[in-house]
């Protein structure tokens, strides 16, 4: 056999394994992916489509039978003082607490990269978001009490330097301090986040860096936020959905023993939560799905223009 022929064997074989293998994943695909496919449809993807068709209903729950009453739902939902102020707590949540959560986030990972001991006080920070929210709101609610002669921890801090108490969980002010409780709960989690991202990074452009005399900003902007650009693009779409979603801490810290919090301190969740359950014990399943449909239309609209502002070129290294 000439040595040409020999090569043509060669290939066939090759292309004949190839083809094997190929018709192997091919047989394979749908065992795998079928009931994955099956859960999404049956778990998200119809769920979703229900709640904007009863969105388009005046539907009391079981026992009553969804009406079509038009875009009614979503006027009456817009006009709501409610809703007014869900929306601006919610809005927020999002774009102010985002701003100190990734602040603090960054902060520490200048500071962490180069800290001796810095992977336990990494997991020290973290801890926050390993306790239920509900025990997280519980444990703020007691710092932050105020009950003259039994105040909360902060209350009692003021008044043992000489200020007076501070009504921290009053409707118009609890809005700022779960801000401030979300960055504290929730920072930890993208420090670690971020730190994943600054390990990966060749330690000997911060090297060339010191050897140039580049101060702690610089080594920052320069190198660790260009190569964990990537990675802080995923944390802002994790962030915004987490709290485009927040419930239990604002349910516990501004309606401790009530039905729901005042008016003042709402967010969205907490909207379709009171039009679910009924405050006049009378349920409105199509107000509450109404604005379920707003909340995914918000995330969807914040995530695309988060992605598109924070679109980048991947930087090899």
């Amino acid at each position: 056999m000439t040595a040409v022929a020999e090569k043509v064997v060669r290939a066939e074989g090759a292309r004949a394994t190839r083809g094997a293998h190929l018709s192997r994943k091919r047989r394979l695909f749908w065992p795998f992916f079928g009931p994955a496919l099956v859960l999404y449809l049956a778990f998200l993807v119809l769920p979703t489509v229900a709640t904007a068709v009863l969105s388009f209903t005046s539907w009391a729950g079981a026992g009553d039978t969804p009406k079509p009453n038009g875009v009614t739902n979503y006027v009456q939902m817009w006009e709501s003082d409610s809703f007014q102020y869900a929306f601006r707590n919610t809005l927020v949540y999002v774009f102010l607490g985002g701003i100190g959560t990734f602040a603090l986030a960054f902060l520490f990972t200048m500071v962490l990269r180069d800290m001796r001991g810095g992977k336990i006080v990494r997991a020290i920070l973290f801890f926050p978001n390993i306790v239920a929210p509900v025990a997280l709101g519980m444990f703020l609610g007691f710092v932050f009490k105020y009950q003259p002669g039994k105040q909360g921890l902060a209350n009692f801090v003021l008044e043992h330097l000489g200020a007076d108490a501070a009504k921290f969980l009053a409707p118009s002010n609890v809005t700022g301090v779960v801000t401030a409780s979300l960055i504290w709960a929730s920072s930890g989690f993208y420090i670690t986040i971020l730190m994943a991202a600054v390990d990966r990074i060749p330690p000997y452009l911060y090297e060339d860096a010191d050897i140039a005399g580049a101060s702690p900003w610089q080594k920052f902007r320069n190198i660790t936020l260009p190569m964990t650009w990537d990675v802080v693009g995923v944390a802002g779409v994790l962030w915004t959905i987490n709290a485009l979603k927040i419930f239990e801490l604002v349910f516990v810290l501004a309606g401790p023993g009530t039905y729901a919090p005042p008016n003042q301190a709402w967010t969205l969740g907490i909207y379709v939560f009171d039009r679910t359950f009924g405050s006049n014990a009378t349920p409105d399943f199509g107000a509450a799905c109404a604005c379920a449909v707003a909340m995914i239309a918000l995330v969807s609209v914040l995530v695309v223009l988060l992605r598109r502002l924070m679109r980048r070129d991947a930087i090899q290294f």
